[in-house]
């Protein structure tokens, strides 16, 4: 920005947002934005002892506490599985493993009504033998025999982790094997005695963002100090990161340096040598033997010739690096479609498109010298998922289905035909003959045609009088889709409850445009939409304003709080869970700097100009009428900072506004850490719903 643009930006300022100046002013509730502090674990001690005494005391806490705790510790579960080696894993929480074990079985196993399963790690006791409040993350096998795994394990379910090399014949951590301290870290096996590794190797080795900023090749027995740099990326990037890829005949060795969420850029270490792949900076890669899957978030010009966003293209890899443009296209979009997701078996990539928030699969497979496409016939509407098993040795793929009032369903598929075995089948939650699924549109304030869903009762009466549960996100392109309603079946459509899920823009339903149309400055379009949609829901007479609730996490605790700040008057309930919403602080606080790319800069005047518009710290009044909140969040959230929420309802009970706020000591940036803490979730929420809205 020049001296005449930062001079034009500051008039505007000065003319456009007469709050600037109070909302730069000292903020009083910073200081809760010291985690752990005495006084501001006081603070949150007492906010939760006024939260849980009300909740606790509702009439339908006991009652939706035993139906979610029943459900969630039901033994009759569906266990999703990994491949490693001859044998599934899978990692299982019940009523007996409050944080879980790893466990696996063969498939001839899983495939019967009672597998016989093997514990590998005990999560409960470890924590209890060790002291350390421990949650699962993942675990990384070393192909093909995973006898060697590396084990990442969280203190609290923060997004930090401790990583540990475990044998899985003899079921025990190695002492003297591959170890890194408690960071945001990255591995990757190369061999049984090599890894790459993206971590926190000492000052200056994190981005803003504290992810890695280094990648290192690792070899077992060395210091870590002494693994070799392959790649230094800027302080200002969002993370490096490096992994290993095995295709069919040979390994690959990436190193992706993300710039920001939506920008990267690909190096191919061939031989030693960094390669940067010569596609676009937004574009997402798959590899399929020695082909190069590269799917667009933006229009591409090559050899005279324009692909359109969204659209997913092929070339060999080799001959991209030396310099060939030879492009096959696999997938365009329409204006109602896009991809979803591509998963990579042996011989194939399966597609899976999103036509107008409905999943469907296409197989695309090489044959010779040409790409062909064969559609898979599957249920037509909910959502669908593929995961392969073996990629390197089969065309094997488990195929997920569920929708809104179905359980998820488990098959057994394989590239080139429909027929498919029945895995598992989650029993039902809730008794669904009752209700329906319907699919509306709202018009936006310009116009924009916004898709949502309705689930409610096939006897609910359109007279504005229905308690109604309105949920969002619209960002980060992340598409929300149908989803079994478990536990809510109890929870709230037994209430009489209507559940309604907003596919506004900002998310991924309709590709990279329907993102793009409301990143940074044209965020409010978001809103927009989010409020539109209960305008439409009042016009239809769904519901009343008396009777709307609004509910959203992380990026969609922002989206509710700038609904209820712009809107108040439409609605009378607001679940607001690990939230963003002091848009001035968000890149000072923890991953906040990684999220510039979706909402802005605040420290840029001309950015803040329009952040200053919605953050719902800043705008949020005295002298209006709001409904009323419960905040949620975590203390061991490390990446969206607890202190958001905290210093809101502050703000608010400040002002003389009625909020109630509960902060969960674990459980990161999810829910809970465990099934207890879920269920305590599950139970305060929906008690706070039905008591504010029917």
């Amino acid at each position: 920005m020049n001296l005449y643009q930062k001079i034009a930006s500051m008039a505007l300022l000065a003319l456009a947002l007469p709050r600037l100046a109070s909302a730069q002013d000292s903020d009083p509730y910073q200081w809760l934005e010291e985690v752990r502090g005495e006084r501001q674990m006081q603070w949150v001690a007492g906010q939760n002892t006024t939260a849980l005494r009300e909740l606790q005391s509702t009439p339908e806490y006991e009652e939706i506490l035993h139906s979610v705790r029943t459900a969630l510790n039901t033994s009759v579960r569906l266990p999703e599985v990994t491949q490693h080696g001859r044998f599934l894993y899978n990692f299982l929480i019940d009523a007996e493993h409050q944080r879980g074990v790893w466990r696996r079985t063969t498939m001839q196993q899983y495939q019967r009504q009672q597998p016989a399963w093997e514990t590998i790690i005990d999560v409960d006791q470890l924590a209890a033998r060790e002291n350390e409040k421990w949650v699962w993350h993942d675990a990384q096998c070393l192909y093909p025999q995973a006898r060697r795994c590396l084990i990442l394990l969280s203190r609290g379910g923060g997004d930090a982790h401790v990583v540990r090399e475990f044998d899985t014949v003899a079921r025990r951590f190695i002492e003297d094997g591959f170890r890194l301290p408690e960071a945001k870290s990255e591995v990757s096996w190369i061999d049984q005695n090599t890894l790459l590794v993206g971590t926190d190797f000492g000052a200056g080795t994190l981005t803003a963002s504290g992810y890695a900023r280094v990648v290192k090749e690792w070899k077992r027995g060395t210091p870590l100090a002494e693994a070799r740099t392959l790649y230094e990326g800027a302080a200002d990037d969002m993370r490096i990161s490096a992994h290993h890829q095995l295709t069919a005949g040979e390994g690959l060795q990436f190193v992706t340096r993300t710039i920001n969420f939506y920008r990267s850029e690909l190096f191919w270490r061939d031989h030693g040598t960094l390669r940067k792949l010569p596609v676009p900076d937004d574009a997402q890669t798959f590899v399929l033997g020695g082909q190069l899957a590269i799917q667009l978030n933006s229009d591409w010009d090559v050899n005279g010739k324009r692909y359109p966003q969204g659209a997913l293209l092929a070339t060999d890899l080799r001959r991209l690096v030396g310099g060939e443009r030879q492009l096959a296209v696999l997938f365009t979009p329409t204006p109602a479609s896009s991809l979803d997701g591509v998963t990579v078996t042996r011989g194939a990539l399966l597609l899976n498109i999103l036509d107008n928030v409905r999943n469907r699969l296409v197989e695309v497979r090489r044959v010779g010298q040409q790409w062909r496409q064969r559609k898979v016939d599957a249920p037509a509407f909910g959502q669908l998922e593929a995961s392969a098993l073996d990629p390197l040795a089969s065309d094997d793929y488990i195929l997920k289905v569920t929708d809104f009032l179905n359980p998820t369903t488990t098959y057994l598929g394989r590239i080139g035909n429909d027929q498919r075995t029945l895995l598992k089948a989650m029993p039902a939650y809730f008794d669904a003959s009752a209700y329906k699924v319907q699919q509306f549109h709202a018009a936006s304030k310009d116009g924009t045609q916004v898709p949502y869903f309705v689930v409610m009762s096939k006897q609910a009466r359109l007279d504005g009088g229905n308690p109604t549960l309105l949920n969002g996100y619209g960002g980060f392109q992340i598409p929300m889709k149908p989803h079994y309603l478990g536990p809510m079946g109890d929870a709230w459509l037994k209430h009489g409850g209507v559940y309604v899920l907003a596919n506004i823009r900002g998310g991924g339903e309709f590709g990279p445009s329907w993102h793009q149309a409301a990143v940074k400055q044209n965020r409010q379009r978001a809103y927009d939409d989010f409020l539109a949609v209960a305008e439409d829901l009042i016009q239809r007479k769904i519901t009343s304003p008396r009777h709307l609730g609004i509910s959203g996490r992380s990026n969609g605790g922002l989206l509710v709080g700038v609904a209820f700040t712009q809107r108040p008057d439409l609605f009378n309930a607001v679940i607001c869970g690990a939230p963003l919403l002091d848009m001035q602080r968000f890149t000072k606080l923890l991953a906040g700097p990684s999220w510039m790319a979706e909402y802005g800069d605040p420290d840029d005047p001309a950015q803040w100009a329009y952040l200053s518009k919605y953050s719902p710290y800043q705008n949020v009044l005295k002298d209006r009428h709001y409904p009323r909140v419960l905040f949620t969040t975590s203390t061991s959230d490390d990446r969206v900072h607890p202190g958001h929420a905290r210093k809101m309802a502050a703000r608010m009970e400040e002002q003389g506004h009625d909020v109630l706020y509960w902060e969960n000591t674990e459980g990161g940036h999810s829910v809970a850490a465990s099934i207890e803490q879920e269920v305590q979730w599950w139970a305060a929420t929906y008690s706070f719903l039905l008591k504010q809205l029917k």
